[in-house]
């Protein structure tokens, strides 16, 4: 018999009403869930919702400023003395009763050349940061070293942004005479006139809060940072006047209308510059990503490891031939390729079409990046399949390959989804069994320059997508190998051949 004839006959044994109507409401299981997730998520603001910020590349960033700033044509630089950084944290833990001084480690204050003021416009800037030393940052996800340490009226540093066209270079002094470059960075079409001068930024206080057997949720507090400044020389091509503003709404919190409201003050030549918020490619409206839209995947995942489980020991007792058992893994592998495939193709664009109409962000991936998703996730849910149903077929019994397919696959991908674990143990669950293979369907960045919860629970899985699917892929080949050649039943069933 060829191949053909033997998967059509195949085909034919799997395509069972039971079967069939259970792998259905899968899919439907997915696309409904995800459907009334979208549909229940609406913007809580009064009126519009502030829109996040996006950048050049689509992608949804954080762009949050006081800017001191004034024209600057094609070739020109800005240099100043910075002599100081401080800041404010309000109702940091323990007790959440005290407002403090200081700085969280990604605060930034210092120089910027930039776009406009528009958010989402590019930029670099040289900075001093909370705990970081002297950066240079550009265009969002760009972030390279200076010196490290900080700085006081006893130890100033002098910072400079040269323009020339459009390149940007930014160098560090400690006495003004002698400079060191730090980075350059080339922006792409910059117009004649950019704007330049001074900023102050500062993202939120995030602190863990354990909850559950020790997972952990996030408190983010509002903060604010201070730089102070003198020996301000704007040179070459400098063009109007300075204005004073910020760059995405500030001057909202309680703090800011009672105590110190963000903004630049000029004294003697000395100039001080408050600000909140954020200048990074991590969006502070926690923009949405797309893999939230699959809250039913789980659901879906337990039925299709039921099926194929079940599938696998009715095939133990059928038939022992090497010809059949990979014939009816490749059925089940294809049919569940398909099932997830049109349920995440349908749940994906449509669900984050109906979260963009709620106004809720959703972060914005790439056509490429979404196939991925989707394809990804079929990917994956056909070899869980084949791996429950090798499971089956090797224990013969359905439910003991069902127990330990649940126990390997749906139950670490289910509880490290929420945060009931702690972080190491949920990575570790990732790592070590086949729900690792989930992290295809990750678009979720870690970026060493942003503070945040980069936990499962969070939406960040420990393994790049690639390693994840090598360690199912892993698993399932094992599986399948050991249905193949003898099984434990083989030592009291003498009569059967498995050879």
């Amino acid at each position: 018999m060829s191949t053909t004839e033997l998967l059509r006959r195949e085909w034919t044994a799997f395509r069972r009403p039971g079967r069939l109507i259970a792998l259905a409401a899968a899919a439907l299981t997915v696309i409904a869930l995800g459907l009334l997730f979208a549909s229940g998520n609406h913007s809580s603001c009064d009126g519009p919702c502030p829109t996040a910020p996006v950048a050049g590349d689509g992608s949804t960033v954080s762009d949050r400023l006081w800017f001191l700033h004034r024209g600057l044509s094609r070739e020109g630089s800005i240099t100043v003395r910075m002599t100081s950084m401080t800041g404010t944290i309000t109702y940091p833990p323990p007790n959440h009763d005290q407002i403090v001084p200081g700085l969280v480690p990604w605060a930034k204050a210092g120089i910027i050349v930039k776009d406009g003021v528009r958010q989402g416009s590019r930029y670099a800037a040289l900075m001093m940061t909370g705990s970081h030393g002297v950066r240079f940052q550009y265009d969002y996800r760009h972030d390279l070293a200076g010196s490290a340490g900080g700085v006081s009226g006893q130890s100033p540093r002098w910072l400079r942004l040269t323009r020339s066209g459009d390149t940007i270079t930014g160098a560090e002094s400690t006495d003004g005479k002698q400079w060191r470059a730090v980075a350059t960075a080339k922006l792409d079409g910059l117009p004649d006139t950019v704007q330049v001068g001074l900023f102050a930024t500062s993202p939120g206080d995030l602190t863990l809060r354990r909850i559950g057997l020790g997972g952990a949720i996030e408190e983010v507090r509002f903060t604010q940072a201070v730089g102070v400044f003198d020996n301000v020389a704007v040179e070459g091509g400098a063009t109007g006047t300075w204005h004073s503003e910020p760059v995405g709404g500030m001057n909202h919190t309680d703090w800011e209308k009672y105590h110190n409201a963000s903004g630049a003050v000029e004294k003697n030549g000395v100039i001080t510059v408050s600000g909140t918020g954020d200048i990074g490619p991590v969006s502070e409206e926690g923009a949405r990503s797309v893999e939230k839209t699959l809250p039913g995947l789980v659901v879906a995942l337990v039925i299709v490891l039921i099926v194929a489980a079940r599938y696998g020991a009715r095939t133990a007792r059928e038939t022992a031939s090497r010809q059949v058992i990979p014939a009816r893994a490749a059925v089940v592998a294809t049919v569940t390729f398909v099932t997830g495939l049109v349920a995440v193709g349908v749940v994906l664009p449509v669900g984050t079409a109906i979260l963009k109409g709620n106004g809720i962000p959703v972060q914005p991936v790439p056509v490429l990046t979404g196939a991925r998703v989707i394809v990804g996730v079929a990917v994956v849910l056909a070899l869980c399949a084949v791996f429950a149903y090798g499971l089956g077929v090797w224990l013969r019994r359905g439910w003991a390959a069902i127990l330990i397919g649940l126990s390997l696959v749906a139950l670490p991908y289910a509880i490290t989804v929420f945060p009931l674990l702690p972080d190491a143990v949920a990575e570790w669950l990732l790592r070590l069994t086949p729900a690792a293979g989930f992290a295809v369907q990750q678009t979720m960045v870690e970026y060493p320059q942003v503070t945040a919860h980069y936990a499962p629970s969070a939406g960040y899985f420990p393994l790049p997508g690639w390693a994840g699917l090598a360690v199912l892929c892993a698993y399932t080949v094992i599986v399948v190998r050991m249905a193949l050649g003898p099984t434990p039943a083989a030592e009291t069933d003498a009569g059967t051949d498995w050879r």
